[in-house]
């Protein structure tokens, strides 16, 4: 990643405060050295004119399969880098690689493709760390898993493969199964974040989950259990649970069909801003037009159809991953769940950092954090993706130079 300097003015900036009107954000090195009101003086770097538009942190995606007809199980370069690109384009400028359940060796290999992506990814949103998501769930929430690859957590496997690396940064699995417990203990020892996720849990399996690690729920709603009922018993599920423990951190898919507005303003009412992350969970056909698809490895996916703007499972029983993208999360929120501004733009910056732990460098526009930055309208509409300091993306034909 070249690191730039770089002047942006007439910017309504948002930072994690309030709305900046006229101000303007001076980088140097690819680092933010200035948020003020006003005009900086500094006259040797290259100048955006917002002209009134929106300033906000770079969008940073925590759970991101694949987009533009590429997947990350795909195992390729290519796949890593062109997700990578289609993401920037719509606002990503961090984001989570994440993997679907698979065999020990397919996941080794995403690994190693990881290392290699990381270091030729130039003008695509950057990895913060790999997320694998699964292959330890409850067959019966496995939605659209493939079933040939769930099992029980493996001492012995997952051992092995944290060994070959250290860019994993999030494992979810479902807390109930055998073994669940030790592996969410030994994922906090390594610093990598336990998440629930497919699951059949009840609140007395989510609690002492929380207590040994596993302080975020994967795709809430999605692939996990409501209210119960065990003959005349009923037991409270891992949504409930979730609402209850307030310290634990959600995600949502917010393309406003995995969540319909009510429950959209039902997550963002009980849990705030403070501890929802805006998830697009998108997968290969994100950015692509409707009709079938792979969810997962383009040799030994499942085949899906991409409709009403959501992937399912061609015989419609589930959906199988989501093609939206973040400045549409964004949107949503703001449209559908009628979330302030503000509050939309920190669960898609600074609440996923915090999650991830990154929030020293990443998810607001403050002096000595990463200049991640993107510009945008009043209807989300992306105008410039700058990562960094350089642009990677922008919508003005006038100002493509900036992109080398």
């Amino acid at each position: 990643m070249n690191f730039s300097n770089l002047k942006i003015i007439n910017a309504k900036i948002i930072t994690p405060y309030r709305i900046i009107d006229h101000g303007s954000i001076l980088v140097m090195n690819g680092k933010i050295t200035a948020v003020t009101e006003g005009h900086i003086e500094c006259n040797e770097v290259p100048v955006i004119d917002a002209a009134g538009k929106y300033v906000s942190p770079g969008f940073i995606d925590i759970h991101v399969h694949g987009g533009g007809g590429h997947d990350f199980m795909d195992n390729t370069l290519d796949s890593f880098l062109k997700i990578a690109q289609l993401h920037a384009r719509h606002g990503t400028t961090s984001f989570m690689p994440t993997t679907l359940s698979c065999e020990k060796d397919a996941l080794l290999k995403t690994l190693r493709l990881y290392e290699e992506a990381d270091a030729l990814n130039i003008n695509g949103s950057q990895f913060i760390g790999l997320h694998i998501e699964g292959p330890y769930f409850s067959m019966n929430q496995r939605g659209a898993q493939d079933p040939r690859y769930i099992r029980l957590p493996n001492p012995e496997e997952y051992k092995e493969i944290l060994k070959h690396s250290s860019i994993v940064k999030r494992w979810s699995a479902a807390p109930e199964l055998k073994g669940a417990i030790t592996f969410g203990k030994f994922l906090k020892s390594k610093g990598i974040l336990p998440s629930i996720a497919h699951t059949d849990a009840v609140y007395e399996d989510v609690i002492k989950a929380f207590e040994n690690g596993y302080t975020h729920v994967t795709h809430l709603y999605s692939a996990m259990s409501g209210v119960t009922r065990r003959n005349a018993f009923r037991f409270a599920g891992v949504v409930e649970s979730a609402f209850l423990l307030d310290d634990m951190t959600v995600e949502i898919i917010a393309d406003g069909i995995h969540l319909p507005p009510p429950l959209l303003k039902l997550v963002y009412k009980i849990k705030g801003p403070d501890k929802i992350a805006l998830i697009t969970d998108a997968m290969r056909a994100a950015g692509m037009p409707p009709g079938e698809s792979i969810l997962g490895a383009l040799d030994n996916g499942l085949r899906v159809i991409v409709e009403d703007d959501v992937a399912k499972l061609p015989d419609r029983s589930a959906f199988a991953g989501s093609v939206v993208t973040a400045d549409k999360l964004v949107r949503n929120m703001i449209t559908l769940a009628e979330v302030p501004l503000t509050d939309a733009i920190k669960m898609i910056t600074s609440t996923p950092a915090s999650i991830m732990g990154v929030a020293d460098k990443k998810g607001s526009l403050v002096v000595g954090k990463d200049a991640d930055i993107v510009v945008f309208d009043r209807d989300i509409n992306i105008q410039y993706t700058i990562i960094g300091g350089k642009v990677v993306h922008t919508s003005n034909v006038a100002d493509i130079s900036y992109i080398n």
